[in-house]
């Protein structure tokens, strides 16, 4: 069946559904010349991906685009996530802190303790840091950071909004309320298929941004149910047998088709060697809801296996980087917002937990980017040093376990190995010690009420100064010679 779908992607290819990525392979080396001061500035995330899901980790379903990334860029092999589920990775990412750090532990679901729960409006997002550098900013897509009118993308750096707020969405219907499909603030009616209009929106964002630095957020929402196949790929994948399979097959190839449409748009307006893209997943693959792949990974969605948190991860920036890079050692989301900022010119802010990347892509540093890498996601916890992951699940208890001779977690070190397991154990206590309680959706929510009093405080702020801006906004001019006019 492998050989069968992929056969059909190349034929696909030749004939030019793909078009235009055997060209961009032939420039796969970086341009000499010193390019733009500050790249433009790319994240694009896909929901529910697992490590297996694209060709270039082994995929059954040919992804030529997003395979075009890693040819011309890096694949990096053990690329992690925060957290094994979507909207506390997408807090990490866009502070490029921990989001235990300041209670974003679980999705938000709200509450008598936490009515608006969302990204702490006293964090800082990538948007904002890059906004002050003077770059435009855009969020295409999935946000599922608060639907509070003060956590919402405009009020959090970004300029531009195309997207909706929830967690999930429909990709044939508008949808309503609190969920509908937004520009700006502004509900509207979108008839195409969600994943083609996010491409839509994001070329345009690009194309109106060309001739300055820019930062775009695609988050896309495929392969995020609810599972809707494109209209246009009704008979393309007819030889999968499994008709789940063949929805998650047009949903992943309606999302790589984009990718493949943006990186050609950027081609033709001289911008891509300039642009600093990375691609992943916001967690791993929920297997049997939508048959994403994260072999020979264990574990799903929702777990701190290496199914859950281990994902696609590429980068591209065709300036400075060269292709068909594979970088061993592991990485997170965390390092996205400092490797960006730093590429941006910007300063390092010292409360980041993720590290600039490029200097270890360079080689400029030899050493690994971290030392150890943490998860803690209610009663799961896991921690990650060099080749050993020492990991708990409830059901399973504490295990260590050698990753690079046991990808699968399979064969429990404990025992042979104590000395490491109360070094790591020591380390991850250490690092637990410094995090909040979970604000919401957690036991130890309720037992944190002067941190949900502080975000509450911080919330009403916000929309006291946001509704005194909007009367200073609408407020008529004073007229010329006044007293207020002369001052």
């Amino acid at each position: 069946m492998r050989t069968l779908i992929a056969a059909v992607g190349a034929s696909l290819i030749a004939l030019g559904i793909a078009p235009g990525l055997g060209a961009r392979a032939e420039q796969a080396k970086p341009e000499a010349g010193k390019g733009r001061e500050k790249p433009n500035i790319i994240v694009i995330l896909a929901d529910d991906l697992g490590y297996a899901s694209i060709g270039c980790q082994g995929s059954d379903i040919p992804t030529p685009a997003i395979d075009s990334l890693a040819r011309n860029g890096v694949r990096f092999t053990n690329g992690y996530v925060s957290c094994p589920v979507c909207s506390p990775t997408r807090a990490g990412l866009m502070t490029g802190r921990y989001q235990q750090r300041y209670g974003h532990e679980f999705n938000p679901t709200g509450g008598p303790d936490a009515p608006n729960p969302g990204l702490p409006i006293t964090e800082t997002t990538l948007a904002q840091r890059l906004k002050e550098l003077g770059y435009a900013t855009g969020l295409v897509g999935k946000w599922h950071l608060g639907n509070a009118p003060e956590q919402r993308p405009l009020r959090r750096g970004f300029d531009e909004f195309f997207g909706f707020l929830g967690g999930a969405h429909s990709y044939l219907e508008p949808g309503k309320g609190i969920n509908a499909i937004r520009r700006g603030d502004e509900p509207v009616e979108e008839k195409e298929y969600l994943t083609d209009a996010l491409t839509r929106e994001a070329i345009a964002f690009v194309e109106k941004h060309k001739d300055r630095p820019f930062f775009l957020y695609l988050a896309y929402n495929a392969v995020h149910a609810p599972m809707h196949a494109a209209p246009r790929h009704k008979e393309r994948f007819r030889e999968i047998p499994d008709a789940k399979r063949r929805t998650f097959a047009s949903m992943l190839t309606a999302m790589d088709e984009g990718i493949g449409k943006l990186l050609e748009r950027l081609g033709a307006l001289g911008i891509e060697e300039d642009t600093l893209i990375f691609f992943l997943s916001d967690n791993g693959g929920p297997t049997g809801g939508n048959t994403s792949r994260n072999d020979p990974l264990r574990g799903v969605k929702g777990q701190v296996l290496e199914g859950g948190i281990r994902v696609p991860f590429l980068l591209q920036w065709r300036r400075r980087i060269p292709g068909g890079k594979v970088f061993e050692h592991p990485v997170i989301a965390l390092d996205i917002a400092p490797t960006a900022l730093a590429a941006a010119g910007g300063k390092l802010d010292p409360s980041f937990d993720g590290v600039d990347l490029i200097p270890h892509l360079l080689g400029e540093k030899t050493s690994p980017p971290h030392e150890f890498l943490y998860w803690r996601y209610g009663k799961q916890r896991a921690i990650r040093h060099g080749k050993w992951k020492l990991v708990e699940l409830p059901a399973e208890g504490l295990r260590l376990y050698d990753l690079e001779a046991d990808i699968g977690e399979t064969k429990n070190a404990s025992e042979a190995r104590r000395e490491l397991l109360e070094k790591l154990e020591s380390a991850w206590r250490k690092w637990d010690s410094e995090l909040a309680p979970p604000l919401w959706g957690g036991p130890a929510a309720k037992a944190q009420p002067k941190a949900a009093a502080k975000a509450k405080a911080a919330a009403k702020g916000a929309r006291k100064a946001q509704a005194k801006e909007k009367r200073e906004k609408e407020a008529p001019a004073a007229p010329e010679g006044s007293r207020k006019a002369r001052i």
